[in-house]
Parts: C-alpha cells; sequence; structure tokens
C-alpha cells in the first residue's frame, strides 16, 4: 500500500501554534493518521511541488498518470484499487483496519 502525500505527514504549525494551518488539519496528515490508528503502515511517497502549480515534480506526475489529477493524498492499495481525497481514504480505513483481510499491520500478507 503506498500512500502519496505532499510534503509529509507532520502538523503544519504556521500560523497556529497548536493546530495545523488548517481548521481540520493537513488533509495528508489526516489521511497517514486515519490510516496508522486503523493498524496500517503506508508506504508513504512524497509528491512535493504545489497543487495549482505545473506538474513539475516526479511525484506529481505520477499521481496524474495514476488518478487524472496531481491532488494528492492518493492511496494504492497492494490490489491497485485507487482511493483519492483523505475524506475518502479516512472512511476506507475505518471500513478495513489492519487484520480484518489477513493482512499484518504493514499491509502484507
Amino acid at each position: 500500500m503506498k500512500l502519496y502525500v505532499c510534503w509529509g505527514t507532520f502538523p503544519v504549525p504556521w500560523p497556529r501554534r497548536d493546530r495545523t494551518w488548517r481548521p481540520a488539519g493537513h488533509p495528508c496528515k489526516i489521511a497517514h493518521d486515519a490510516l496508522k490508528e486503523a493498524g496500517h503502515s503506508p508506504e508513504v511517497v512524497k509528491v512535493y511541488g504545489l497543487a495549482p502549480l505545473p506538474d513539475v515534480t516526479s511525484g506529481r506526475k505520477e499521481v496524474k498518470r495514476l488518478t487524472g489529477e496531481s491532488l494528492v493524498p492518493v492511496l494504492v492499495l497492494d490490489d491497485g484499487e485507487i482511493i483519492k481525497d483523505s475524506k475518502n481514504i479516512e472512511a476506507w480505513a475505518r471500513d478495513n483496519p489492519a487484520g480484518r483481510d489477513g493482512r499484518g499491520r504493514d499491509g502484507a500478507r
């Protein structure tokens, strides 16, 4: 399982000290946290760049090849299924905790 993110999975403290700069948190962190809480250990792929800019990084180009868009987060499951958007990834993680389908914490069988 691969999780494509922009820069990382850490909170972005600026300008708030106790929260990320987005009221609900950064979408990439939300997706990563949901997967970790469900017991998954996705391979995190940093695509860099900013979504409104042209796709100049190889990571953004790969995400666009996979989904038709360069927006992240994007989760690619081991069977090739693609899940876009942090809310959808969060829902998938909630509905598919690690171990339920015979996978270990790292997603491997």
